[in-house]
């Protein structure tokens, strides 16, 4: 069976997407097509900000493009800045919490040597209970996000008494080529059997051109998302959400596709 990933491809060690390996185990022949792309804003400000950690309690990520920015800020840095911003990011900032939904975004965060907490939260209304749950600092914790950025976090924390500094540092936009890619895989593939959508923004994006595409075969298509936000999104159109992963992982996504996939009475 075919299934569709609205995300873009992310090689692993192996050379190969964990989402594509994961469903090919179980027999799905899975084709990946990006629908969203990012525009970086205020990358100066923010570079300022990072500099000096002593102002903040910790950090907060809650997606990749956060992460992004900061390497961005690395990389417009000369060696012997790089070599201050080196110093500064895993001592002092190590020195806080740096909180992150999702092991993706730890992964990256781990990368620019900071130690991670809270990456199993699942979502960001978890990870501000978690917040919540820890001793809070004087300092506010500087939150890198995007200008789609939903409000549950920040008011989560506000309610509790928990400053909290938000900076916009990217935009969601349309990825360029989302259209074109979509129309020459229904040509040469068809309607696929499943859809998987990763996020609200790609249920917004490329939602209406899909339902264009797919005809009056859309109600053949098992739709399924990569958590319960995007889930809502979906069921938000009027679409029957036939899978939510219990956990934004390939193993859980792809468990939850095949069962949904499966026959009737199938065990």
């Amino acid at each position: 069976m075919k299934v569709l990933l609205l995300k873009d491809a992310k090689e692993d060690d192996g050379g190969q997407d964990p989402y594509i390996r994961e469903l090919g185990l179980y027999g799905l022949e899975a084709t990946l097509i990006p629908v969203l792309s990012f525009e970086f804003l205020s990358l100066p400000s923010f570079s300022e900000k990072l500099s000096h950690p002593e102002g903040y309690g910790g950090l907060i990520f809650t997606s990749p493009r956060a992460v992004e920015a900061v390497e961005l800020c690395l990389e417009k840095d000369n060696k012997t800045e790089g070599e201050v911003w080196e110093k500064s990011l895993k001592e002092k900032w190590n020195a806080k919490s740096v909180y992150v939904v999702g092991n993706a975004t730890a992964s990256l965060v781990s990368k620019l040597g900071l130690d991670t907490e809270g990456e199993k939260c699942g979502n960001a209304e978890n990870l501000a209970e978690y917040i919540c749950s820890r001793e809070p600092s004087a300092l506010p914790l500087l939150f890198p996000c995007g200008t789609l950025k939903r409000e549950v976090l920040p008011k989560m924390l506000k309610d509790k008494g928990i400053p909290m500094e938000s900076i916009t540092v990217y935009q969601t936009i349309p990825h360029p080529a989302m259209q074109v890619n979509l129309n020459s895989y229904y040509s040469t593939q068809g309607v696929p059997a499943s859809i998987t959508f990763f996020s609200p923004s790609g249920v917004t994006y490329s939602l209406k051109h899909i339902q264009e595409l797919s005809g009056d075969s859309m109600h053949q298509i098992k739709f399924a998302a990569i958590g319960p936000t995007t889930a809502r999104a979906l069921a938000a159109q009027g679409l029957p959400v036939s899978c939510t992963a219990d956990s934004p992982t390939p193993r859980a996504l792809a468990t939850g596709v095949r069962r949904a996939l499966q026959p009737p009475g199938c065990c």
